[in-house]
């Protein structure tokens, strides 16, 4: 992956809805044999319907325009993977790790997402609702049109990540994890942003003033100020 640059405010006052997935004329079922998935493996155009894919290992896979649903892809490991067009539905993808690997045009919908790696990649066009996404990482990773709605991302890390194309709402970020992350323009409404880490690095961050009470007990910790009751 190329060295990361910031995008800075001229992106996020450019910022628009994520595209919406281009899903396929029609599907064809993954027929996977005994060995599950390989590396450079290509997948396109496939329903990947209540297959047990958990605890697999495999590089540079490609999905496009594929659909997960019943899926279980718990405890795999997918370095290098691009996944475009995809949608994901009640969906295991609990402590999947994936480093260096991209999603484009992608929809994730009522998923386990608990313990999720995704470090060093790249988010582009995706949505993610209603999904539990607490102790997940996205370090070091890069957000261009990214909506997570109504996620429970408790003590989630996303130390380094550069989320100025990010929005979340009615989400559950208590505890979450913002050091050195760039978040020009990130926008958070109704959220729980209690207890989060690296509240220092929120400037240019937009946040609904309902959610800032929480805030700024947080942020008068972090800079040592003592609130007198």
């Amino acid at each position: 992956m190329a060295a990361r640059t910031s995008r800075g405010a001229g992106s996020a006052g450019r910022w628009r809805a994520p595209e919406k997935p281009r899903p396929p004329a029609a599907l064809e079922l993954a027929d996977l044999d005994e060995r599950g998935l390989t590396d450079e493996a290509s997948f396109q155009r496939r329903g990947f319907f209540d297959l047990d894919l958990s605890g697999q290992y495999a590089e540079a896979v490609e999905f496009t325009q594929c659909r997960f649903r019943g899926a279980d892809l718990s405890g795999a490991r997918l370095d290098g993977a691009t996944v475009t067009d995809c949608l994901f539905e009640q969906t295991n993808l609990a402590n999947l790790r994936a480093e260096k690997s991209a999603m484009n045009r992608v929809r994730v919908a009522t998923a386990r997402m608990t313990g999720l790696h995704w470090i060093n990649g790249a988010l582009r066009d995706v949505t993610v609702s209603q999904c539990r996404l607490d102790l997940s990482s996205f370090r070091f990773t890069d957000f261009t049109r990214v909506v997570f709605d109504g996620c429970n991302l408790t003590r989630a890390d996303f130390q380094q990540a550069d989320l100025t194309g990010a929005r979340f709402t009615d989400c559950d970020l208590s505890g979450a994890q913002f050091s050195q992350a760039t978040l020009t323009g990130t926008r958070f409404t109704n959220c729980d942003l209690a207890g989060i880490g690296g509240v220092t690095s929120m400037a240019g961050a937009i946040v609904a003033g309902a959610d800032l009470t929480a805030l700024s007990y947080t942020l008068a910790t972090a800079l040592g100020i003592e609130i007198e009751r």
